[in-house]
């Protein structure tokens, strides 16, 4: 039979991996992506909080190399992985921190008219 002074070590360290546990999974659920204002959720690969956000036309340029971010200057090639359909037609950037000066993390395109 074990001591009452045995059975202390592997109580507390159970409830520390309980404690940890809860941290863990209140941090999971709590992380989610924001949505678009047509309602659609940007997935979460491209955006965490507030980096990403609908664009007017004028903020990206189509040219022979991939789209252009007017404001940095950044060139996405047309085969860029970060290149996603857009769900409501319109072009949503995703750039680091939501900042106008930060690198792309995801470009949302509108489908091309031929």
């Amino acid at each position: 039979m074990m001591s009452s002074s045995g059975s202390a070590p592997i109580l507390r360290a159970m409830a520390s991996t309980a404690f940890s546990s809860a941290i863990l999974l209140s941090f999971v659920l709590s992380v989610s992506a924001h949505e678009a204002k047509t309602g659609w959720r940007y997935p979460y690969a491209c955006c965490s909080d507030r980096d990403c956000r609908e664009v007017q036309d004028a903020a990206i340029s189509e040219i022979p190399d991939g789209y252009r971010i007017q404001v940095t200057g950044e060139v996405i090639a047309y085969s860029d992985k970060r290149i996603r359909n857009s769900p409501d037609g319109v072009f949503h950037w995703c750039s680091v921190a939501g900042k106008n000066d930060s690198r792309t993390i995801c470009l949302f395109v509108p489908p091309r008219s031929f």
